[in-house]
């Protein structure tokens, strides 16, 4: 998968309208400071389309971002955010429901969790909706080069265990910084497009 172009097309607010559009949508959601950012701009090659930031909780809104002009990433609030009060939390995840009820293009949802440590109860909450929802999340485990590689094996069980994922779900380790991983994730874009295309 080559990326050519990529913009960031629309940003949906609480009370935004979601745009109905026509071409397949590859949805990212994670915990607030798990590096989903810096995912996004890392598959995009870009250094700063998706915003990255110290401090947790940045992404407040959906944003679209329209890529090689026939597809779209979806980038879903942070959760698990802790400063941010119950109420806004609320809005949030009714936006994010709103989202995945109304949306007619999901394709896939990848769901990002840090390779480092057990999910946890938000992650967990997140797996279990995402999959309420009708959509098997394909796991990719982040921030992989803070781990030696003798510990990779290990960090992964830890995920599967605590996510309780089924045998044949995908989990794909990455890092942002060193990009192992993202050939994997792109492979598993194209080769999801190209069944919808075939069929």
């Amino acid at each position: 998968m080559i990326i050519k172009k990529a913009e960031l097309e629309t940003v949906c607010g609480i009370t935004s309208t979601f745009p109905e559009n026509t071409d397949p949508e590859i949805v990212f959601a994670g915990k607030s400071n798990v590096g989903k950012s810096s995912l996004i701009n890392s598959l995009m090659n870009r250094k700063s389309l998706a915003r990255t930031s110290s401090q947790p909780g940045k992404t407040q809104t959906i944003n679209y971002y329209k890529v090689n002009d026939d597809l779209y990433f979806v980038d879903l609030p942070g959760y698990g955010y802790a400063n941010a009060n119950l109420a806004t939390k609320e809005k949030w995840g009714k936006m994010i429901e709103k989202y995945l009820h109304t949306s007619k293009q999901i394709r896939c949802i990848f769901l990002l969790i840090d390779i480092r440590h057990e999910p946890g109860k938000n992650d967990k909450q997140m797996y279990d909706w995402i999959v309420y929802n009708g959509y098997q999340p394909v796991i990719i485990a982040t921030k992989l080069d803070k781990l030696k590689r003798s510990q990779v094996a290990k960090c992964v069980k830890t995920v599967r265990e605590g996510l309780g994922l089924p045998k044949n779900s995908v989990l794909i380790p990455f890092s942002s910084q060193t990009k192992q991983g993202r050939e994997e994730v792109y492979e598993f874009i194209e080769n999801l497009l190209a069944e919808e295309e075939s069929v």
